[in-house]
């Protein structure tokens, strides 16, 4: 069974699609053609994303599912002519929350991803760049400013994970590569025995990194699945001769890791969406 579902958005459509997308996560035995709509801010965008719903609808012979986060009330009644299920996810609470607070909202176009405090956007940016900076133990002088510093073999998630903890949370997030000679010691590097209160790691089923590293470098002993045994074995038996945290990856969705390093570490993000 296949159906369409549509993210529809006046901005970026990325609240339309991280709702969305969690929701339909829970059916699993449908799959979904998943189709984002964003920037409709107008009636006449609007019209044109109804013609691509509708087409969805004859495609699939049953109602595509339409996720909007829109606030313009022309542009909602234009999407509310297709032939598609609206969940819209804006509107259905702002009504109560006025209600509750006693205030009208803003009903303004954009303010979920907007830049609506520089100063915010700045800190994002910032995170952003310094992770980038100081991914892979390019450099270490900026490890001092760092709220948080990974560690992992090769392809164990510690860039993506530095990356979203940037992005999504504000946090200064560096990593560092555990490599053979670090595996061989059994040893914390010397470089990393200063921060060790900043230390937090990660770790991989080996077939998992075998899989990961042969999408890279196939044929190789890098992607052999003894040498990923092996690297496995040897980083979390540092791990725990040193009492670092780590968290296996193997399974585990980028939010879901980002979310289990600040419960553990105990950091603050500084940023809310």
């Amino acid at each position: 069974m296949k159906r369409a579902a549509f993210f529809v958005s006046d901005r970026t459509a990325i609240t339309a699609e991280m709702m969305g997308h969690s929701l339909l996560t829970q059916f699993e035995s449908i799959e979904f053609e998943q189709i984002n709509l964003p920037f409709i801010d107008s009636v006449e965008k609007a019209e044109q994303a109804v013609v691509q719903i509708n087409a969805a609808a004859e495609h699939y012979a049953c109602k595509p599912l339409l996720f909007i986060t829109l606030i313009d009330r022309a542009v909602i009644k234009v999407i509310e002519q297709s032939e598609g299920m609206i969940f819209d996810l804006l509107n259905t609470f702002i009504h109560p929350l006025e209600q509750e607070l006693g205030i009208h909202s803003a009903h303004a176009v954009g303010r979920s991803h907007g830049m609506r405090i520089y100063s915010t956007y700045k800190l994002r940016i910032d995170a952003l760049n310094f992770s980038l900076a100081n991914d892979d133990g390019n450099t270490l002088k900026h490890f001092p400013k760092a709220d948080i510093i990974l560690l992992g073999v090769s392809r164990s998630g510690k860039t993506p994970s530095c990356l979203f903890l940037a992005l999504q949370y504000g946090i200064l997030a560096a990593n560092y590569p555990l490599v053979d000679d670090d595996l061989e010691s059994s040893r914390l590097p010397e470089v990393l025995k200063p921060y060790r209160d900043k230390l937090f790691g990660l770790t991989i089923a080996p077939e998992r990194l075998q899989q990961i590293r042969k999408e890279r470098r196939p044929d190789s002993s890098y992607a052999e699945y003894q040498q990923c045994q092996y690297e496995v074995n040897a980083v979390e038996k540092i791990y725990r001769a040193q009492h670092i945290p780590f968290l296996d990856t193997s399974a585990v969705s980028i939010e879901e890791i980002a979310t289990t390093i600040l419960q553990t570490s105990g950091l603050e993000r500084r940023l809310h969406g």
